[in-house]
């Protein structure tokens, strides 16, 4: 097994500064990562190890992967969207006005709906992941916080041609309050789960074929530790690994749901978290600023900066799977 190392090397990369940095997602074939910032709606392309961010504004974003066959496919508000770049990378180029139905967008983009969940004036999309399959997953959330109005999505196909999309959101898990992180063991058997406010790390049985989730259950209390579950990721020995908002730390649990080790973190808020580089040795944590008083902010300088550091364990290849769009 490897051992998550002492004394890690916290750094910045890249001058890019979220209000709400989330969702960094590893490209292998580009040396980037994709990443967002859901509170200035912009779409973030870092290039690895030079730290050249490129950003797009879309006015809402709050999950972002690669699509199979190119282009991007993203969550923002309660639609799915695909963009495909007419002219180059489709996180490249200038910022545009935000998604529309079908058609051009400003700067050489296709934006297409792909699927809608229901709208409700205090819900909107959050955390999303894609299976080893290429399935994605998408969760809400209460903007207060408070209720239960948050459901995890499997996208799946569209039930037939009368439907006005391509694909449709099936309920998987309801009642959620801050519907967040997702990942999948190793072997694809296993789904992990964080509703945030309910402060535990959940898991499910899975069926990758089917992509069916079921028997959610407790795999560990958090409720001892600083801080709230938010976004999190799986290492190549099965380990998952979760930030934790207001925690100043990422946690990182055996398959059985026991903490082995704890990383700290010199913001606050971190978000979420992605292993990548060349080795997927390189673990990526996103960071939040939102809210900080002044003094908070000026004792936590790389709070919403992207940080990189290096713990020892690497990261499954399968996290940077490319989402399939259902047909």
């Amino acid at each position: 097994m490897a051992n998550v190392l002492s004394d890690l090397q916290v750094t910045p990369v890249g001058g890019a500064s979220a209000v709400l940095g989330e969702g960094p997602y590893w490209i292998p074939s580009e040396s980037a990562l994709l990443w967002v910032d859901i509170g200035a709606g912009l779409l973030h392309r870092t290039e690895i190890p030079a730290g050249t961010t490129t950003s797009t504004e879309l006015g809402q974003i709050s999950a972002v992967f690669p699509a199979q066959g190119g282009g991007v496919l993203y969550a923002g508000g309660h639609q799915v969207i695909l963009r495909e770049s007419l002219t180059g990378p489709a996180s490249d180029g200038p910022a545009s006005d935000g998604p529309a139905s079908g058609g051009p967008a400003s700067g050489g983009y296709t934006d297409r709906i792909v699927a809608v969940a229901p709208a409700h004036p205090t819900v909107r999309f959050n955390d999303g992941a894609v299976d080893p399959a290429g399935r994605v997953w998408i969760g809400s959330m209460h903007e207060g916080e408070t209720r239960p109005l948050g459901t995890l999505y499997r996208l799946d196909p569209s039930p037939g041609p009368s439907s006005r999309y391509e694909a449709v959101l099936t309920p998987v898990a309801r009642r959620a309050v801050v519907s967040n992180g997702l990942a999948w063991s190793p072997d694809g058997t296993r789904m992990y789960y964080a509703d945030s406010p309910t402060r535990r790390l959940d898991v499910f049985d899975y069926d990758l074929a089917s992509g069916q989730a079921t028997g959610r259950r407790v795999l560990a209390d958090l409720s001892a530790y600083d801080g709230f579950p938010d976004g999190l990721t799986v290492d190549g020995e099965g380990y998952v690994w979760v930030c934790m908002w207001d925690g100043a730390a990422i946690r990182r649990f055996t398959p059985a749901g026991s903490l082995d080790a704890v990383v700290p973190v010199p913001v606050a808020r971190p978000t979420s978290v992605a292993f990548g580089g060349a080795d997927m040795g390189d673990l990526f944590v996103t960071t939040a600023s939102i809210d900080l008083t002044p003094a908070q902010l000026a004792a936590q300088p790389l709070a919403g900066r992207l940080l990189q550091l290096r713990p020892g364990p690497v990261g499954l290849p399968a996290t940077t799977t490319q989402a399939i769009l259902p047909a």
